[in-house]
C-alpha cells in the first residue's frame, strides 16, 4: 500500500505564483528580490491556514536560488533548490517556536548564526508560531534581530499579533495575510479534483470552501474527508452536507416561507424534522438567524453583494427577500437573538425553540404591507353561509347604519347655580365668580368628587342639578368642619397641610376664600391640599357645589416685605451690606443651592 500523502503537503505551493489569495504579498516579495532589497527580518501575521509558513518557505528557497528568473520566481533545479525540496538543506533552518521557547533554545540559535553559510549567499531562520516564545527568550533574541550578520535573515511567522513584543515588531518588516476568498478556494480545489480525476459538483466544492471560512488548509482537509467518504471517486453536494453534518439551506428558506405564511404547522413539522436528523436546537436557530440576515442583506443591490455565496443562492435570497418586509425580518431576528441568548438556560429547549418560531409566525399579521392606497391589506371577506349559491351577479350594497350623533354636553360655565341659603355676606358678591364644584378640574372630562375621587363631567353637573344632594349650610358649621380636618392633619403630624390649613376663610355665595401671600403657597395648596380638603368639606356639608379659591392679599399699608426665596433674601441682604455684592463677584460664588 502507498503512503497517502494529504492534498495540503502533497499541492503545498513551491512557488510565489502559485500561491492562492496573496497576490499582495507576493508581489511585494518578488519585486523585493528582483531588486535586491531585502530585509533583515520578516513577520507574516494572519489566521491559520493561508499560507504563512508556504510563503515563508518559498521566500527562503527564492533568496538562494542560483538561477533566479526574471519574474522572480526559483528554478527548482539548482543545488541549492533540490537540497530545499528534499530536506537536506544547510542553510535553511525552521525552528518551531512552541516547542523551543525558551532562553538556552534562543541562545543555541544565536551561537549558529554567528557561523556563514557554506553554500549561498544567506542563511535564513524560519520561525514558526513566533507568539509563543517566553519573554526573557524575546529579549535575548532582541540584539540579533536587529544587527543581524549580514548573511543572516530571520523570517518570522504566527497567527497572534498581538502577543508579540513592540520591540520586535519595530526592528521587523510586518506582512498581514488576509482571509481567502471562498470562490479562490474553490477554484483550487476543482483544479485538484480534476488532476486526481474526481468527479466533483461545483456546489460540493463551494459548500467546504464557505466552511472553510478563509483557511485554505481547512479546506483542503475536508476536500479529503469527503473524497474519502464517498465510495465512486465523486463529490457530490448532498453527502458533503451528510458528512460535515451542515443544515442545508432549502431548510431556513422552506421554514421563512411557512413564517410569512403563518403555517405554523409546517413549521413546526419541519423543525421535528430538523431535531431528528441530530442538528442542535441552538445550531439551528443561529443558522436561521443567518438567513434572515442574509434576506436583510438581499434586499439591496449593494449589501447583496456582500453575501459570500454562490450566484445560485445568492438569486434565491433575492426572490425570497421580495415576499417579505424590513420590519418582519428585524423583528425576526430580534426574537431569533433572544432565543439563542436564553437556549442553554432553558429547562425545556424544544419548548423555547418552538415558542420562538410560533412569536415569528404570527408577525405578518402585525406587520401588513402598505398598499397604494395608504392602507394595510384589507380583511378577509367572510366566509358564506353554508349552501349559498356564487353567481356572477355583482352583490347587493350593503347598507351600513350610521352611527347616531351625540347632543353635545354644555360647557361648565352654562349650567345654573343652584340657590343655597347662605348667612348674610361681609363683602359684595364679586361680578366674575369662580365656577362653584369645578376649579378641582384636571382634565375636561374629570372632576373631583366629595371623597376626593374623580367623576365625569355628565355626572357632576347632575349631582349639581339635584336640590336633594346640595343641602344648606352656616358658617358656624363650616368652620367647624374646617378646624376639624386642620386637627386631622395636626394629629397626623402632616405639618405642610396643618400650616396651609391654619389661615383665615371667608364664605362668599358658596366659595370659601382663603387669604395666602405668594404664589409659592398657592401652588403648594393646589399641589398637597386641594383635592384632599375640598373632598372632605363636601362629604362633610353634603354639599357639592361647595369650592375653595385662594386670594393673594396686598397690603398697601405694610411696607414690610415676606422673603421666601433665596433671591430675596440676597437681595434684603445686599441692601443693609453692600459689601456681599462685591464679595460675590470676586469670589464666584453663587446665592442659589
Amino acid at each position: 500500500m502507498e503512503n497517502f500523502i494529504v492534498s495540503a503537503r502533497k499541492y503545498r505551493p513551491t512557488q510565489f505564483d502559485s500561491v492562492v489569495g496573496q497576490s499582495h504579498i507576493t508581489t511585494t516579495l518578488k519585486n523585493a528580490i528582483k531588486s535586491n532589497h531585502l530585509a533583515q527580518a520578516f513577520l507574516f501575521c494572519g489566521p491559520r491556514g493561508v499560507g504563512k509558513t508556504t510563503c515563508a518557505r518559498i521566500l527562503a528557497k527564492t533568496i538562494n536560488c542560483e538561477n533566479i528568473g526574471t519574474d522572480g520566481e526559483a528554478c527548482g533545479a539548482c543545488p541549492s533548490c533540490t537540497s530545499f525540496q528534499e530536506n537536506t538543506s544547510l542553510t535553511i533552518h525552521e525552528l518551531d517556536a512552541a516547542s523551543n521557547n525558551s532562553v538556552e533554545d534562543i541562545r543555541n540559535l544565536i551561537d549558529q548564526v554567528r557561523y556563514p553559510p557554506q553554500r549561498g549567499r544567506y542563511k535564513i531562520y524560519i520561525i514558526d508560531e513566533v507568539h509563543m516564545l517566553s519573554s526573557a527568550a524575546f529579549n535575548a533574541f532582541l540584539k540579533t534581530l536587529e544587527e543581524p550578520p549580514s548573511y543572516a535573515i530571520f523570517i518570522l511567522a504566527t497567527t497572534e499579533k498581538h502577543k508579540i513584543l513592540p520591540t520586535i515588531l519595530s526592528r521587523c518588516q510586518i506582512f498581514d495575510f488576509n482571509r481567502i476568498q471562498w470562490k479562490d478556494m474553490a477554484s483550487h480545489l476543482a483544479s485538484i479534483a480534476a488532476k486526481e480525476n474526481i468527479q466533483a459538483e461545483p456546489a460540493a466544492l463551494e459548500l467546504i470552501s464557505i466552511k472553510a471560512d478563509g483557511g485554505l488548509r481547512d479546506a483542503l482537509s475536508m476536500f479529503d474527508l469527503n473524497v474519502t467518504f464517498s465510495t465512486d471517486n465523486a463529490l457530490r453536494h448532498k453527502d458533503v452536507l451528510e458528512n460535515l453534518h451542515i443544515l442545508d439551506s432549502d431548510y431556513y428558506l422552506q421554514i421563512t416561507d411557512y413564517m410569512t405564511d403563518q403555517n405554523h404547522v409546517g413549521a413546526l413539522v419541519l423543525l421535528d424534522e430538523i431535531m431528528r436528523k441530530g442538528f442542535d436546537g441552538q445550531q439551528f436557530i443561529s443558522g436561521f438567524m443567518e438567513h434572515l440576515r442574509n434576506l436583510l442583506f438581499a434586499k439591496d443591490p449593494q449589501t447583496l453583494a456582500l453575501m459570500e455565496i454562490s450566484d445560485e443562492s445568492r438569486a434565491k435570497f433575492k426572490q425570497q427577500s421580495e415576499k417579505t418586509n424590513t420590519s418582519f425580518l428585524l423583528s425576526a431576528m430580534n426574537i431569533c437573538s433572544q432565543c439563542e441568548t436564553n437556549y442553554k438556560a432553558a429547562k425545556n429547549p424544544r419548548l423555547h425553540l418552538e415558542l420562538c418560531l410560533l412569536k415569528i409566525n404570527y408577525l405578518p399579521s402585525v406587520f401588513q404591507p402598505a398598499t397604494e392606497g395608504g392602507g394595510g391589506k384589507k380583511a378577509e371577506p367572510q366566509a358564506k353561509a353554508a349552501g349559498a349559491k356564487t353567481t356572477d351577479q355583482a352583490p347587493a350594497p350593503v347598507e351600513i347604519p350610521k352611527t347616531p350623533v351625540l347632543e353635545p354636553i354644555p360647557p361648565v360655565e352654562a349650567v345654573a347655580e343652584p340657590v343655597i341659603p347662605t348667612p348674610v355676606a361681609t363683602e359684595p358678591v364679586p361680578s366674575h365668580k369662580p365656577t362653584a364644584g369645578f376649579a378641582g378640574l384636571r382634565s375636561t372630562k374629570k372632576v373631583v368628587d366629595a371623597k376626593g375621587t374623580e367623576t365625569n363631567v355628565e355626572d357632576a353637573v347632575a349631582i349639581r342639578n339635584d336640590p336633594a344632594k346640595n343641602k344648606a349650610f352656616t358658617v358656624e358649621s363650616l368652620t367647624e368642619l374646617w378646624q376639624k380636618i386642620a386637627a386631622e392633619f395636626q394629629e397626623a403630624n402632616l405639618i405642610n397641610k396643618f400650616v396651609m390649613m391654619n389661615r383665615p376663610i371667608e364664605l362668599i355665595d358658596s366659595i370659601i376664600h382663603i387669604k395666602v401671600e405668594n404664589e409659592v403657597q398657592i401652588q403648594q395648596f393646589n399641589e398637597n391640599v386641594r383635592l384632599e380638603v375640598l373632598g372632605k368639606i363636601r362629604e362633610g356639608l353634603q354639599n357639592y357645589s361647595v369650592d375653595i379659591a385662594l386670594d393673594l392679599m396686598i397690603s398697601e399699608k405694610s411696607d414690610k416685605k415676606m422673603l421666601y426665596t433665596q433671591s430675596d433674601k440676597y437681595d434684603f441682604l445686599v441692601q443693609k451690606h453692600p459689601i456681599l455684592s462685591e464679595m460675590k463677584q470676586k469670589l464666584g460664588l453663587d446665592h442659589e443651592y
